[in-house]
Protein backbone atom coordinates (compact mmCIF):
# COMPACT_ATOMS: atom_id res chain seq x y z
CA UNK A 1 0.00 0.00 0.00
CA UNK A 2 1.37 3.40 -0.98
CA UNK A 3 2.22 5.93 1.71
CA UNK A 4 -0.02 9.00 1.60
CA UNK A 5 1.43 12.12 3.16
CA UNK A 6 -0.93 14.91 4.13
CA UNK A 7 1.01 18.17 4.42
CA UNK A 8 0.39 19.94 7.71
CA UNK A 9 -0.96 23.45 7.42
CA UNK A 10 1.76 25.75 8.71
CA UNK A 11 0.65 28.53 11.03
CA UNK A 12 2.56 31.74 10.45
CA UNK A 13 4.55 33.59 13.10
CA UNK A 14 4.28 37.34 13.49
CA UNK A 15 7.37 39.58 13.20
CA UNK A 16 7.35 39.85 17.03
CA UNK A 17 7.38 36.07 17.64
CA UNK A 18 11.06 36.07 18.63
CA UNK A 19 10.11 38.22 21.65
CA UNK A 20 6.60 37.01 22.43
CA UNK A 21 7.59 33.32 22.40
CA UNK A 22 10.30 33.91 25.00
CA UNK A 23 8.02 35.97 27.25
CA UNK A 24 4.99 33.66 27.29
CA UNK A 25 5.36 31.65 30.49
CA UNK A 26 2.48 29.19 29.84
CA UNK A 27 3.20 28.99 26.08
CA UNK A 28 -0.51 29.60 25.71
CA UNK A 29 -1.03 30.14 21.98
CA UNK A 30 -4.13 31.05 19.99
CA UNK A 31 -4.86 31.12 16.27
CA UNK A 32 -5.58 34.44 14.60
CA UNK A 33 -5.85 34.82 10.81
CA UNK A 34 -3.44 31.96 10.11
CA UNK A 35 -0.94 33.11 12.76
CA UNK A 36 -0.09 31.94 16.24
CA UNK A 37 -0.29 34.69 18.85
CA UNK A 38 0.10 34.68 22.62
CA UNK A 39 -3.13 33.97 24.47
CA UNK A 40 -1.47 35.08 27.69
CA UNK A 41 2.02 35.67 29.03
CA UNK A 42 1.24 34.73 32.66
CA UNK A 43 -0.54 31.73 34.15
CA UNK A 44 -3.42 34.06 35.06
CA UNK A 45 -4.82 37.13 33.32
CA UNK A 46 -4.87 39.63 36.18
CA UNK A 47 -1.55 41.35 35.52
CA UNK A 48 -2.19 41.73 31.78
CA UNK A 49 -5.77 42.92 32.25
CA UNK A 50 -4.83 45.54 34.84
CA UNK A 51 -1.99 46.77 32.62
CA UNK A 52 -4.70 47.79 30.12
CA UNK A 53 -6.70 49.64 32.76
CA UNK A 54 -3.97 51.03 35.05
CA UNK A 55 -0.68 51.21 33.12
CA UNK A 56 0.14 50.15 29.54
CA UNK A 57 -0.33 46.87 27.71
CA UNK A 58 1.70 45.97 24.61
CA UNK A 59 -0.30 43.78 22.22
CA UNK A 60 0.85 42.19 18.96
CA UNK A 61 -1.91 42.87 16.38
CA UNK A 62 0.12 41.98 13.28
CA UNK A 63 -2.28 39.24 12.06
CA UNK A 64 -4.79 41.91 10.97
CA UNK A 65 -5.31 41.88 7.20
CA UNK A 66 -3.91 45.10 5.72
CA UNK A 67 -4.47 46.65 2.30
CA UNK A 68 -3.07 49.76 0.64
CA UNK A 69 -5.62 51.32 -1.71
CA UNK A 70 -4.22 54.08 -3.90
CA UNK A 71 -4.93 55.99 -7.08
CA UNK A 72 -7.32 58.70 -8.29
CA UNK A 73 -10.36 56.51 -7.48
CA UNK A 74 -9.15 55.19 -4.10
CA UNK A 75 -11.63 57.29 -2.11
CA UNK A 76 -14.41 56.44 -4.57
CA UNK A 77 -13.81 52.69 -4.14
CA UNK A 78 -13.91 52.86 -0.32
CA UNK A 79 -16.94 55.16 -0.50
CA UNK A 80 -18.69 52.49 -2.57
CA UNK A 81 -17.84 49.47 -0.42
CA UNK A 82 -18.14 50.85 3.14
CA UNK A 83 -21.05 52.48 4.95
CA UNK A 84 -19.05 55.59 5.91
CA UNK A 85 -18.80 58.84 3.95
CA UNK A 86 -15.20 58.40 2.85
CA UNK A 87 -15.28 61.54 0.69
CA UNK A 88 -15.46 63.62 3.89
CA UNK A 89 -12.31 62.07 5.38
CA UNK A 90 -9.33 64.32 5.98
CA UNK A 91 -5.76 63.15 5.46
CA UNK A 92 -4.61 61.70 8.78
CA UNK A 93 -8.12 60.66 9.82
CA UNK A 94 -9.15 57.11 10.78
CA UNK A 95 -12.68 55.72 10.36
CA UNK A 96 -14.01 52.58 11.96
CA UNK A 97 -16.52 50.96 9.61
CA UNK A 98 -18.35 47.83 8.61
CA UNK A 99 -19.05 46.73 5.05
CA UNK A 100 -22.00 44.80 3.71
CA UNK A 101 -23.34 42.64 0.91
CA UNK A 102 -26.23 43.78 -1.29
CA UNK A 103 -28.73 42.69 1.38
CA UNK A 104 -27.16 45.05 3.93
CA UNK A 105 -25.63 42.21 5.97
CA UNK A 106 -22.14 42.61 7.36
CA UNK A 107 -19.20 40.95 5.63
CA UNK A 108 -16.53 42.34 7.95
CA UNK A 109 -15.44 45.39 9.92
CA UNK A 110 -12.20 47.28 10.35
CA UNK A 111 -10.51 50.66 10.00
CA UNK A 112 -9.86 52.96 7.05
CA UNK A 113 -6.94 55.38 7.41
CA UNK A 114 -6.41 58.21 4.92
CA UNK A 115 -2.64 58.27 4.52
CA UNK A 116 -2.69 60.80 1.67
CA UNK A 117 -5.17 62.41 -0.70
CA UNK A 118 -5.24 59.30 -2.92
CA UNK A 119 -3.84 56.67 -0.55
CA UNK A 120 -5.63 54.68 2.18
CA UNK A 121 -4.90 51.74 4.48
CA UNK A 122 -7.75 49.32 5.17
CA UNK A 123 -7.61 46.70 7.94
CA UNK A 124 -9.93 43.73 8.12
CA UNK A 125 -10.31 40.45 9.97
CA UNK A 126 -11.02 38.35 6.88
CA UNK A 127 -9.24 38.30 3.49
CA UNK A 128 -10.81 41.08 1.42
CA UNK A 129 -8.63 41.38 -1.70
CA UNK A 130 -11.03 39.61 -4.08
CA UNK A 131 -14.03 41.58 -2.80
CA UNK A 132 -12.18 44.88 -3.19
CA UNK A 133 -11.00 43.94 -6.68
CA UNK A 134 -14.53 43.00 -7.79
CA UNK A 135 -15.86 46.39 -6.68
CA UNK A 136 -12.93 48.23 -8.28
CA UNK A 137 -13.74 47.14 -11.85
CA UNK A 138 -13.54 50.17 -14.15
CA UNK A 139 -11.85 52.36 -11.52
CA UNK A 140 -8.39 53.89 -11.63
CA UNK A 141 -7.19 52.33 -8.39
CA UNK A 142 -4.60 49.83 -7.17
CA UNK A 143 -5.27 47.48 -4.26
CA UNK A 144 -2.22 45.84 -2.67
CA UNK A 145 -2.23 43.41 0.23
CA UNK A 146 0.56 44.31 2.68
CA UNK A 147 -0.45 42.07 5.60
CA UNK A 148 2.96 40.40 5.87
CA UNK A 149 5.00 43.52 5.08
CA UNK A 150 3.52 45.68 7.87
CA UNK A 151 3.88 44.76 11.54
CA UNK A 152 1.55 46.34 14.09
CA UNK A 153 1.52 46.84 17.85
CA UNK A 154 -1.23 48.16 20.08
CA UNK A 155 -0.16 50.11 23.18
CA UNK A 156 -3.21 50.47 25.41
CA UNK A 157 -3.71 52.02 28.83
CA UNK A 158 -3.52 55.33 30.73
CA UNK A 159 0.31 55.44 30.52
CA UNK A 160 0.46 54.78 26.75
CA UNK A 161 0.98 58.41 25.73
CA UNK A 162 3.71 59.01 28.29
CA UNK A 163 5.63 55.96 27.07
CA UNK A 164 5.35 56.92 23.40
CA UNK A 165 6.46 60.46 24.17
CA UNK A 166 9.58 58.92 25.70
CA UNK A 167 10.64 57.10 22.54
CA UNK A 168 9.02 58.91 19.58
CA UNK A 169 10.75 61.77 17.76
CA UNK A 170 7.57 63.91 17.80
CA UNK A 171 5.36 64.12 20.93
CA UNK A 172 1.85 62.70 20.70
CA UNK A 173 0.09 65.18 22.99
CA UNK A 174 -1.84 66.77 20.12
CA UNK A 175 -2.80 63.55 18.30
CA UNK A 176 -6.59 63.41 18.56
CA UNK A 177 -8.86 60.38 18.95
CA UNK A 178 -9.10 58.41 15.66
CA UNK A 179 -6.32 60.44 14.01
CA UNK A 180 -3.02 59.21 12.59
CA UNK A 181 0.42 60.83 12.20
CA UNK A 182 3.80 59.80 10.83
CA UNK A 183 6.59 59.61 13.36
CA UNK A 184 9.90 57.98 14.15
CA UNK A 185 10.34 55.51 17.01
CA UNK A 186 13.93 54.54 17.86
CA UNK A 187 14.84 55.87 14.41
CA UNK A 188 12.28 53.64 12.67
CA UNK A 189 9.64 55.34 10.45
CA UNK A 190 6.20 54.49 11.90
CA UNK A 191 2.64 55.66 11.62
CA UNK A 192 0.87 56.03 14.96
CA UNK A 193 -2.93 56.04 15.12
CA UNK A 194 -4.91 56.88 18.23
CA UNK A 195 -7.03 53.76 18.01
CA UNK A 196 -7.45 50.43 19.77
CA UNK A 197 -9.67 47.58 20.82
CA UNK A 198 -9.79 48.04 24.60
CA UNK A 199 -11.90 51.15 25.25
CA UNK A 200 -8.99 52.88 26.99
CA UNK A 201 -6.44 55.50 26.02
CA UNK A 202 -4.47 53.74 23.33
CA UNK A 203 -2.42 53.85 20.16
CA UNK A 204 -1.63 51.49 17.31
CA UNK A 205 1.85 51.59 15.81
CA UNK A 206 2.46 50.48 12.21
CA UNK A 207 5.93 49.73 10.85
CA UNK A 208 7.87 47.70 8.29
CA UNK A 209 7.99 44.05 9.41
CA UNK A 210 11.81 43.94 9.32
CA UNK A 211 11.95 46.76 11.90
CA UNK A 212 9.48 45.14 14.30
CA UNK A 213 11.92 43.97 16.98
CA UNK A 214 13.66 47.36 17.14
CA UNK A 215 10.31 49.02 17.89
CA UNK A 216 9.29 46.35 20.44
CA UNK A 217 12.59 46.67 22.33
CA UNK A 218 12.45 50.47 22.37
CA UNK A 219 8.90 50.45 23.75
CA UNK A 220 9.81 47.95 26.47
CA UNK A 221 12.76 50.13 27.56
CA UNK A 222 10.74 53.37 27.46
CA UNK A 223 7.86 51.72 29.33
CA UNK A 224 9.90 50.01 32.04
CA UNK A 225 9.26 52.67 34.68
CA UNK A 226 5.55 52.76 33.77
CA UNK A 227 4.84 49.03 34.20
CA UNK A 228 4.53 48.29 30.48
CA UNK A 229 3.31 44.69 30.18
CA UNK A 230 3.11 42.40 27.15
CA UNK A 231 -0.53 41.40 26.88
CA UNK A 232 -2.17 38.48 25.12
CA UNK A 233 -5.52 38.31 23.37
CA UNK A 234 -7.34 36.73 26.35
CA UNK A 235 -6.96 39.82 28.56
CA UNK A 236 -7.74 42.02 25.55
CA UNK A 237 -10.94 39.98 25.10
CA UNK A 238 -12.16 40.98 28.57
CA UNK A 239 -11.37 44.65 27.93
CA UNK A 240 -13.10 44.77 24.55
CA UNK A 241 -16.34 43.38 26.05
CA UNK A 242 -16.23 46.13 28.70
CA UNK A 243 -15.78 48.58 25.82
CA UNK A 244 -18.82 47.12 24.01
CA UNK A 245 -16.69 46.03 21.05
CA UNK A 246 -17.68 42.90 19.16
CA UNK A 247 -15.61 40.30 17.33
CA UNK A 248 -16.25 38.58 14.00
CA UNK A 249 -16.86 34.80 14.23
CA UNK A 250 -17.71 35.30 17.91
CA UNK A 251 -20.39 37.99 18.13
CA UNK A 252 -21.44 37.94 14.49
CA UNK A 253 -20.97 35.76 11.41
CA UNK A 254 -19.70 37.20 8.14
CA UNK A 255 -22.59 37.16 5.66
CA UNK A 256 -20.55 35.22 3.10
CA UNK A 257 -19.77 32.53 5.72
CA UNK A 258 -23.30 32.19 7.12
CA UNK A 259 -25.14 28.92 6.44
CA UNK A 260 -28.61 30.35 7.02
CA UNK A 261 -30.22 33.80 6.89
CA UNK A 262 -30.64 33.90 10.68
CA UNK A 263 -26.86 33.90 11.18
CA UNK A 264 -26.42 37.21 9.32
CA UNK A 265 -26.35 40.65 10.95
CA UNK A 266 -26.72 44.20 9.65
CA UNK A 267 -24.77 47.21 10.96
CA UNK A 268 -27.99 48.46 12.60
CA UNK A 269 -28.44 45.13 14.39
CA UNK A 270 -24.83 45.33 15.60
CA UNK A 271 -25.38 48.81 17.07
CA UNK A 272 -23.38 50.53 14.33
CA UNK A 273 -26.08 53.05 13.38
CA UNK A 274 -23.51 55.86 13.77
CA UNK A 275 -21.34 54.34 11.01
CA UNK A 276 -24.09 54.14 8.37
CA UNK A 277 -24.12 57.38 6.37
CA UNK A 278 -27.42 57.12 4.52
CA UNK A 279 -27.07 60.80 3.61
CA UNK A 280 -23.85 60.30 1.65
CA UNK A 281 -23.69 60.82 -2.11
CA UNK A 282 -24.28 58.00 -4.57
CA UNK A 283 -24.60 54.25 -4.39
CA UNK A 284 -22.86 52.05 -1.85
CA UNK A 285 -23.14 48.29 -1.43
CA UNK A 286 -26.21 47.42 0.66
CA UNK A 287 -27.67 50.93 0.56
CA UNK A 288 -31.25 50.03 -0.41
CA UNK A 289 -31.52 47.25 2.18
CA UNK A 290 -30.15 49.53 4.90
CA UNK A 291 -32.54 52.34 3.97
CA UNK A 292 -35.42 49.88 4.28
CA UNK A 293 -34.22 48.63 7.66
CA UNK A 294 -33.82 52.21 8.88
CA UNK A 295 -37.47 52.89 7.99
CA UNK A 296 -38.89 49.65 9.37
CA UNK A 297 -36.63 49.16 12.39
CA UNK A 298 -34.34 46.25 13.23
CA UNK A 299 -35.64 42.85 14.34
CA UNK A 300 -32.52 42.32 16.50
CA UNK A 301 -29.98 44.43 18.35
CA UNK A 302 -26.63 43.71 19.95
CA UNK A 303 -26.95 45.10 23.48
CA UNK A 304 -25.17 45.09 26.80
CA UNK A 305 -26.48 42.88 29.60
CA UNK A 306 -25.69 43.31 33.29
CA UNK A 307 -26.37 40.11 35.20
CA UNK A 308 -27.65 40.62 38.75
CA UNK A 309 -24.93 39.54 41.19
CA UNK A 310 -27.46 39.04 44.00
CA UNK A 311 -29.21 36.49 41.79
CA UNK A 312 -25.92 34.72 41.08
CA UNK A 313 -25.24 34.51 44.82
CA UNK A 314 -28.75 33.14 45.41
CA UNK A 315 -28.51 30.48 42.67
CA UNK A 316 -25.09 29.23 43.70
CA UNK A 317 -25.84 29.63 47.39
CA UNK A 318 -28.72 27.17 47.00
CA UNK A 319 -26.16 24.42 46.37
CA UNK A 320 -23.68 25.72 48.95
CA UNK A 321 -21.28 27.50 46.60
CA UNK A 322 -20.13 31.06 45.95
CA UNK A 323 -20.75 32.24 42.35
CA UNK A 324 -18.54 30.40 39.85
CA UNK A 325 -17.43 32.46 36.83
CA UNK A 326 -14.63 31.75 34.35
CA UNK A 327 -11.49 33.86 34.79
CA UNK A 328 -11.62 34.95 31.14
CA UNK A 329 -14.22 36.06 28.60
CA UNK A 330 -16.46 33.17 27.54
CA UNK A 331 -17.06 33.04 23.80
CA UNK A 332 -20.14 30.87 23.91
CA UNK A 333 -23.86 31.16 23.27
CA UNK A 334 -26.01 31.54 26.41
CA UNK A 335 -29.81 31.79 26.04
CA UNK A 336 -31.46 35.08 27.04
CA UNK A 337 -35.09 34.92 28.15
CA UNK A 338 -38.09 37.15 28.82
CA UNK A 339 -40.82 35.63 31.02
CA UNK A 340 -39.44 32.15 30.40
CA UNK A 341 -39.36 32.49 26.60
CA UNK A 342 -36.06 32.73 24.74
CA UNK A 343 -35.70 36.14 23.06
CA UNK A 344 -32.00 36.09 22.26
CA UNK A 345 -28.56 34.89 23.28
CA UNK A 346 -25.38 36.23 24.81
CA UNK A 347 -22.39 35.74 22.47
CA UNK A 348 -19.58 36.81 24.84
CA UNK A 349 -19.79 37.10 28.62
CA UNK A 350 -17.18 38.02 31.21
CA UNK A 351 -16.56 39.19 34.73
CA UNK A 352 -15.51 42.86 34.58
CA UNK A 353 -12.70 43.41 37.10
CA UNK A 354 -12.84 47.22 36.82
CA UNK A 355 -16.65 47.45 37.15
CA UNK A 356 -17.03 44.50 39.54
CA UNK A 357 -19.95 43.24 37.44
CA UNK A 358 -20.86 40.18 35.40
CA UNK A 359 -21.57 41.47 31.89
CA UNK A 360 -22.37 40.14 28.42
CA UNK A 361 -22.82 41.17 24.81
CA UNK A 362 -26.20 39.80 23.71
CA UNK A 363 -28.34 39.64 20.57
CA UNK A 364 -31.92 40.38 21.62
CA UNK A 365 -35.17 40.42 19.63
CA UNK A 366 -37.45 43.43 19.30
CA UNK A 367 -39.07 44.77 21.51
CA UNK A 368 -36.83 43.43 24.29
CA UNK A 369 -33.65 45.32 23.35
CA UNK A 370 -34.54 48.71 24.84
CA UNK A 371 -32.24 49.86 27.71
CA UNK A 372 -33.73 49.06 31.11
CA UNK A 373 -35.60 45.94 29.88
CA UNK A 374 -35.60 43.18 32.51
CA UNK A 375 -34.51 39.81 31.13
CA UNK A 376 -32.70 36.73 32.37
CA UNK A 377 -29.66 34.82 31.14
CA UNK A 378 -28.92 31.14 31.45
CA UNK A 379 -26.17 30.16 33.89
CA UNK A 380 -25.01 26.66 34.74
CA UNK A 381 -25.08 25.95 38.46
CA UNK A 382 -23.41 22.69 39.43
CA UNK A 383 -24.40 21.05 36.09
CA UNK A 384 -27.97 22.40 36.20
CA UNK A 385 -29.29 25.13 33.90
CA UNK A 386 -30.71 28.10 35.77
CA UNK A 387 -31.68 31.68 34.91
CA UNK A 388 -30.13 34.74 36.53
CA UNK A 389 -31.86 38.13 36.35
CA UNK A 390 -30.33 40.52 33.84
CA UNK A 391 -30.93 44.04 32.56
CA UNK A 392 -30.36 45.60 29.12
CA UNK A 393 -27.92 48.52 29.33
CA UNK A 394 -26.43 50.94 26.83
CA UNK A 395 -22.98 50.17 25.47
CA UNK A 396 -20.17 50.64 26.28
CA UNK A 397 -20.10 49.31 29.82
CA UNK A 398 -16.81 51.14 30.48
CA UNK A 399 -15.90 54.50 28.96
CA UNK A 400 -13.15 56.38 30.85
CA UNK A 401 -12.93 60.12 30.31
CA UNK A 402 -9.22 59.99 29.39
CA UNK A 403 -9.85 57.72 26.38
CA UNK A 404 -10.62 60.69 24.10
CA UNK A 405 -8.77 63.50 25.92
Amino acid sequence: MADIHHPRQQLKRTPFHERTSQLSLPQNWRRWAGHIVAGSYDLGLDREYWAIRDAAALIDISPLMKYIIEGPDAARLLHRVTTRDILKMAVGQVYYTGWCDDEGKMLDDGTVTRLDENKFRLTSAEPSLRWLAMNAVGMDVTVTEVSDQIAALSLQGPKARTILNGCCKKPLDKLKYFKMAENKLAGVPVTVSRTGYTGDLGYEIWMAADKALTVWDALMVAGHDYSITPCGILAMDMARVEAGLFMIDVDYTAANHAWIEGQKSSPFEMGLDWTVALDKEGYFVGRRALEREKREGSLWKLVGLEIAWEDMERLFGAVGLPPQIAGMAVRGSLPVLANGQQVGYASTSTWSPVLKKYIALAHVERPHYEPGTKLSMEVTVEHHRRQAAAKVVKLPFYDPEWKKK
